[in-house]
């Protein structure tokens, strides 16, 4: 059985336009919140996804446990990034320090660990990005008919192949996971206890994850194998042209969201190139 994400037919504005105009739009926003460092267009992102978010009526209750996986990464990634200071080489040139602290290590000699206020706007501005982008490719998951993946896709441009593979690719993450959680399921009806235990190592722990990696793996593959002998019976690249029943046409909407996303890349690209979107620091925060 393929899976698909928890989608819910709303009418609203968002699933009002046509499934190709939210991809595009997906991408421009993508394209356009990786050039920005600038804190202020930034959160300026992140009101426009959050009001997308209201507008869209997906509820928190539906994304739990997509947020509850990416925000402990998202803050695990902005956290290294701030302590180590990495990352931010290009994106500042000077420094203003507000934590140094000298500290001797065996074997490794003396070390230096500080904080500046650029390290710290810095992970902000990581961490929006970041929040912004995933929230956005969520949105486009819910609010789109998984009917329409793949003709979605065929009608950006992508080959019938194409298409259906990233149709499958969609579609792939919410399966897995409702396979593990039916393995699961089964092996503790059998006995199988996933729970840490004081008594038990981390390589234990580790191997005892077999019950449920070895079936949901192969479950996959085989599922996959299935997949590709229905689309062979069904001839599947062997016609040069496929017709598809779903028909999509743009609307007036479709074209003003369209004609926004496309400036806001153009003007944001435009803002790189002239240094508009760089690193902007707070004059309150300097020491």
């Amino acid at each position: 059985m393929i899976v698909t994400w928890n989608y819910r037919e709303r009418d609203t504005f968002i699933q009002r336009l046509d499934p190709r105009t939210r991809v595009i739009f997906f991408i421009c926003a993508t394209l356009a919140i990786i050039q920005t460092w600038d804190i202020r267009l930034l959160l300026g992102w992140l009101a426009l996804t959050a009001v997308a978010f209201r507008v869209s009526k997906v509820t928190w209750q539906e994304t739990r446990r997509f947020w509850l996986f990416v925000l402990p990464l998202i803050t695990f990634l902005v956290l290294i990034t701030a302590i180590t200071g990495r990352g931010g080489v290009e994106a500042y040139q000077v420094e203003h320090f507000i934590y140094v602290r000298r500290f001797s290590l065996p074997l490794l000699g003396e070390r230096v660990f500080d904080m500046s206020v650029e390290q710290l706007v810095y992970a902000a501005g990581q961490f929006v990005r970041m929040i912004c982008m995933a929230a956005l490719g969520l949105l486009v998951t819910f609010t789109i008919h998984p009917a329409q993946y793949g003709v979605t896709f065929r009608r950006l441009g992508l080959s019938d192949k194409f298409a259906v593979a990233t149709d499958l690719a969609f579609r792939l993450v919410p399966t897995v996971a409702h396979d593990f959680q039916v393995t699961l399921d089964a092996q503790r009806a059998r006995g199988y206890e996933l729970e840490r235990r004081p008594d038990v190592s981390l390589v234990q722990q580790i191997r005892n994850l077999a019950p449920l990696i070895i079936p949901v793996t192969i479950g996959t593959l085989l599922r996959g194998e299935e997949i590709v002998d229905a689309m062979d019976l069904r001839a599947f690249g062997a016609v040069p042209r496929r017709t598809w029943i779903v028909e999509l046409r743009y609307r007036r909407a479709d074209y003003v969201v369209l004609t926004v996303a496309v400036l806001a890349l153009a003007l944001t690209t435009w803002g790189n190139v002239v240094g508009l979107t760089d690193l902007w620091v707070p004059p309150f925060l300097l020491p």
